[in-house]
């Protein structure tokens, strides 16, 4: 018998890939040892060590890696987290801020700026409301822990205006201070969680928003990917499809569990109803992997990277991923 080839997976433990954390689910020829870990530690490490055989990893950070010489990574069309970001719009209360087009030529804090969720912001902030990404000062380190470096060196256009903020300082104490005006940030500052009333969401009521934001666009953002280490996967390229299925079918038991209703098996009261709204609005299958169910969300992306200093060219969604990936067999 053939041993199974011994992969190291670092992720997160969504409910999606639950099935493959407890290993209900193998990949084809593949034992995989999933390492459950944060995502600011996983992407840290595979960033700038590759410590990993797979990984989860930010979308931006890989869209950039691809402009390494070395291109260290190559991605598949699994999407694992998808947020919409109105919400991680954060200001100080005595800003005068009543509108995004009120921050031009503010000082917004952003823990890194190329963050996805970021990335993301910044585009909704110019597509939707007409605040140009070159309008602000950015302000970029640690949110809650002083020091915060980005994981990868960034060489940005002039126009572009990024400040590091000092060794010492967090953007989440700066903003309840009222030294920056906002913060965008996938993760909520804890000072609008200590109750003191300084710190607000740039949009309280966020939901409308979204559902709307998602009617009309037909945006879900994608937040991370799954990318493979190049020379793992040059080794063997068969194992970007075993893993592509295996997070498919990890996502697809997820999909059944919700659906299971005599016992809930996720702490929701009111999980039939919160399940059957978002099918109305989203479809059956509302977090689509692939590439096609994607493109336009990818391609949106894209063009944002592009467009804010971050991609050196405009890549094409079919550029991100393992070709294996992006064609089927039929009977």
């Amino acid at each position: 018998m053939v041993p199974r080839r011994r992969l190291t997976l670092a992720c997160w433990n969504y409910d999606r890939t639950s099935a493959l954390l407890d290993g209900r689910i193998q990949p084809d020829g593949i034992e995989l040892n999933y390492l459950n870990l944060p995502v600011e530690e996983t992407f840290f490490r595979m960033m700038r060590h590759h410590e990993f055989d797979v990984a989860e990893m930010s979308l931006s950070s890989y869209v950039l890696s691809l402009f390494s010489p070395d291109r260290p990574f190559v991605a598949i069309p699994i999407f694992p987290s998808r947020v919409f970001r109105h919400s991680s719009i954060f200001i100080h209360a005595g800003s005068g801020i009543r509108e995004p087009r009120d921050l031009a030529g503010r000082m917004v804090g952003t823990p890194e700026y190329q963050l996805t969720a970021c990335v993301w912001i910044r585009g909704l902030l110019a597509d939707e409301y007409g605040l140009p990404t070159d309008s602000v000062i950015y302000r970029c380190g640690g949110e809650e822990e002083p020091g915060r470096p980005e994981k990868k060196a960034l060489a940005l256009p002039s126009r572009i205006r990024v400040e590091r903020i000092a060794a010492d300082q967090t953007l989440s104490a700066m903003l309840e201070r009222g030294e920056i005006a906002a913060i965008y940030s996938p993760r909520v500052p804890s000072t609008l969680r200590d109750g003191r009333g300084a710190v607000q969401r740039m949009f309280p009521d966020y939901l409308p928003l979204e559902r709307d934001y998602f009617r009309r666009t037909r945006i879900f953002p994608i937040m991370h990917t799954v990318v493979i280490r190049r020379d793992v996967y040059e080794s063997a390229r068969w194992v970007a499809t075993s893993l592509y299925k295996a997070f498919r079918d990890a996502q697809q038991a997820t999909y059944a569990d919700l659906e299971q209703m005599a016992a809930l098996k996720v702490m929701l009261p009111w999980l039939p109803a919160h399940l059957a709204e978002t099918r109305r609005e989203m479809g059956q299958d509302f977090w689509p992997y692939g590439l096609e169910p994607n493109r336009h969300v990818l391609e949106t992306f894209l063009r944002y990277s592009f467009e804010q200093g971050l991609a050196q060219a405009r890549l094409t969604p079919e550029e991100l991923f393992a070709p294996e990936t992006l064609e089927f067999f039929k009977i």
